[in-house]
């Protein structure tokens, strides 16, 4: 397990934990009072810690190599039922933007979703889950075809951002995402999004107009990362934490000003630290918000979506 640098006094901790079991082990001397202690210590000083999380914190947890990705997700949740489409029927297969069928229990859903790597090869492989437009044209032509079906849409979210780069505007990114955004409005099935977690621009927002937008408590959702924020204000990443703060990009912010519909509570220590309990979390809410939405007609479901993102920062004084 990786540690961030406020979760050290954590580790000093379980350190000494291990270090008192291999001596209890290693030797006659009874340890259980030192262990019962130390593992007491431990307890208050997460929850502590957790407890009183600034903004900054939040998204480094939302980075956390450790932390669950969306193909953990989905074989989790679908197991065998789980089987990936590829290509945009256009250019390519975009590594970065995965997407496919799988069932939770006996109903069936097409998963869409960001996909990052877990070490060098895979990081370079996924392209760091920044999509190109073919990503989202696959992710588009995915939709369609769960629409045809009548098969709900679940997004996950986890993106620093589309990829930026000179052949990705030469493919037309920006018009990809903007035709995503469209055609999520008025798509004719359920769509629900989970942001599971980095949520950053544009490259979250074209898999991100869903019917019930579900945040994980320790995600972001944002027009920008902190760190860019940073570097155009203050012309530094110095100021990364003043400008996590200032975006009000954290789940309980989102919730607060009626851009998410839920927030959905992680094991202490974040998605990381139980990944079994925050898989049964996502399917059960997938699963609950499901069997609310399949009740109501296709035009009613488009007529809500398209009138909760109409209402989105009006303000009557």
């Amino acid at each position: 397990m990786e540690y961030l640098d406020f979760e050290l006094p954590i580790k000093e901790l379980e350190d000494k934990y291990k270090q008192t079991l291999e001596i209890g082990e290693g030797s006659e001397v009874d340890v259980t009072d030192t262990v019962k202690k130390i593992e007491k210590k431990i307890k208050a000083t997460r929850k502590e810690i957790y407890k009183n999380l600034s903004p900054w914190q939040r998204v480094q947890i939302s980075r956390h190599p450790n932390r669950p990705y969306t193909l953990d997700y989905i074989k989790a949740i679908c197991g065998d039922t789980w089987l990936e489409l590829h290509g945009d029927r256009n250019v390519k297969d975009d590594k970065a933007m995965i997407g496919g069928l799988g069932k939770i229990g006996d109903q069936s859903y097409m998963f869409i979703g960001q996909q990052k790597g877990y070490n060098t090869k895979t990081r370079q492989y996924r392209n760091f889950g920044m999509a190109n437009p073919e990503g989202y044209r696959k992710a588009l032509r995915l939709m369609k075809s769960a629409e045809k079906f009548g098969i709900p849409v679940v997004a996950l979210i986890d993106t620093p951002g589309a990829y930026p780069g000179l052949e990705a505007e030469e493919r037309g990114q920006g018009e990809a995402i903007a035709r995503n955004i469209l055609e999520m409005t008025r798509l004719k099935v359920p769509i629900i999004v989970m942001i599971i977690g980095e949520g950053a621009s544009g490259g979250a927002l074209g898999i991100g107009v869903g019917d019930r937008v579900v945040m994980l408590e320790n995600t972001w959702y944002s027009v920008i990362s902190p760190e860019s924020c940073s570097s155009i204000l203050w012309r530094s990443w110095e100021y990364k934490e003043q400008a996590a703060e200032a975006l009000k990009l954290t789940s309980t912010d989102m919730k607060k000003m009626k851009l998410v519909d839920e927030v959905l509570k992680e094991p202490l220590g974040g998605a990381h630290r139980d990944r079994d309990a925050i898989f049964k979390s996502v399917a059960d809410c997938i699963t609950r918000h499901y069997t609310e939405l399949k009740e109501l007609e296709s035009s009613k479901l488009v007529e809500q979506r398209m009138d909760k993102y109409a209402d989105m920062g009006v303000y009557n004084g």
